[in-house]
């Protein structure tokens, strides 16, 4: 609730600023009018620019107030507590304060509450309901005072359009740090839990080991199991080749359809339906793969003599490459649609047929898209959690047989870090390693297509 009245208090606050700023120059630009002179910017800049200047102020208010709240309220909790209960260490220190903050905010809390913890709650609520006012209040008070300020700046030569359009380029340049940030912040955080488990376990035992079979180690003792990598790395592989042998040709010649021979009509349906596919949850691919494709399978391997599990990377596979057919289609048709039409009437006006445009003249044109899209889509295949995890087994056997169980990078990550992890031993630092692992994989294959796009792009007038 508290939130919610600090977005709308704010909100109000740059809507009445903006108003001013706005009214302001409109007034200005009316005397200015009569003396034939006139704003160097239009007036929605100059309201625009208000806004701004009491927009920075009063988040930098609440900016504080949330960095410091969290280490300001618990020092106030350990000081309302018993000197035996203060004394306390570690997680039991924590049980008691957020036992108080749960009381305080108005849950309830498990075992009977004591004294100290029900007077304690009140204090800290009130103690809350006091801050939250005077941060508002301070927030409120210095916004004003910047519209005041920002009034009194607003004059004929100011250059309000190129403060603002200063405003919005650094706006954008933060977030693209806030990206940029996010994933150097990604990869460090990997990198230095990959550290941690390759002091457990050999580098070469791990990228190069045939058995996956962890196991069980505290802070200081041996490595119990072996972490070998190539049974996971060829599973996804497998998964990912039938996902690609699905979704490539399919996607393909959805593409090519939807791109040169279907009416506008028939387009205007058929693509919105397909790309419908692209929006669903994985993991209803994978429930879908778990009753209905598996069995399928299954029956019809038995069918025909062949022994096909339910869940197996044939069922991952398939029902990954129908996830990946929008992907591809989309993708394949934005690319051929974009070869000059010159090209195809040309072809066609030297009596080559349409099929003979399409394999001669059209595709060559837009392989290098087609492959980046291929490559963007194996990336995305050998991403993949939710269907992998309910339809491909989850047995990490180097095996050749695609209908057999096999597990994958992403499987394995889920198991070793799902329940209670202390990330003291390798079983829970193995996933970090090869979280690792797959970002490096899906990197080059980004970059590859990213150079195969590049390199090979057609640059038509």
């Amino acid at each position: 609730m508290g939130n919610l009245v600090i977005a709308a208090a704010l909100l109000l606050l740059l809507g009445f600023a903006y108003q001013q700023g706005f009214a302001r120059s409109l007034s200005l630009a009316a005397e200015a009018r009569k003396e034939g002179r006139r704003l160097h910017s239009r007036p929605r800049y100059h309201g625009t620019l208000v806004a701004i200047w009491v927009l920075l102020p009063t988040l930098l208010v609440l900016g504080l107030w949330a960095l410091l709240e969290t280490s300001a309220l618990r020092a106030l909790i350990v000081g309302m507590l018993p000197p035996e209960v203060a004394g306390l260490e570690g997680r039991q220190l924590d049980s008691a304060i957020a036992r108080i903050r749960a009381l305080a905010s108005g849950y309830g809390v498990a075992g009977e509450v004591a004294d100290y913890e029900q007077a304690a709650a009140e204090h800290l609520s009130l103690i809350q309901n006091l801050a939250f006012l005077l941060v508002l209040a301070a927030a409120a008070g210095l916004g004003l005072l910047a519209l005041f300020a920002a009034k009194r700046r607003i004059s004929l030569a100011l250059r309000a359009r190129d403060h603002v359009e200063k405003a919005v380029r650094i706006l954008l340049m933060l977030c693209s740090a806030v990206a940029i940030l996010t994933t150097a912040g990604i990869v460090l955080s990997l990198f230095n839990e990959s550290i941690r488990f390759f002091s457990f376990v050999n580098p070469i035992d791990f990228f190069f080991g045939e058995i996956w079979n962890p196991g069980f180690a505290t802070t200081g003792s041996a490595a119990i199991g072996r972490y070998g990598l190539l049974p996971l790395l060829w599973g996804t592989v497998m998964v990912a080749v039938i996902a690609m042998l699905v979704a490539l040709p399919v996607g393909l010649m959805t593409a090519i359809y939807l791109s040169q021979y279907a009416p506008h009509k028939v387009r205007t349906v058929v693509k919105p339906v397909i790309e419908i596919l692209a929006g669903i949850p994985t993991i209803v691919y994978g429930f879908f793969a778990l009753v209905t494709v598996g069995p399928f399978l299954s029956a019809l391997g038995a069918a025909i003599g062949l022994d096909i599990r339910s869940t197996s990377a044939l069922t991952a596979g398939m029902v990954m490459g129908i996830m990946l057919i929008p992907f591809i289609s989309s993708l394949s048709d934005d690319i051929l649609r974009q070869v000059p039409l010159a090209l195809r009437d040309g072809s066609l006006g030297l009596g080559a047929t349409q099929s003979e445009t399409i394999r001669r003249v059209l595709l060559p044109a837009a392989l290098p898209g087609i492959v980046g899209a291929f490559l963007l889509a194996v990336s995305r295949a050998i991403g993949e959690t939710m269907i992998v995890v309910m339809a491909a087994g989850n047995s990490p056997v180097l095996r050749l047989n695609p209908a057999e169980p096999v597990s994958t990078v992403t499987v394995t990550i889920v198991n070793q870090l799902t329940g209670d992890s202390d990330f003291a031993g390798p079983q829970s630092l193995v996933g970090f390693a090869l979280g690792l692992t797959l970002f490096a994989i899906t990197l080059l294959l980004n970059i590859l297509a990213l150079f195969i796009v590049r390199r090979f792009r057609e640059q038509y007038d």
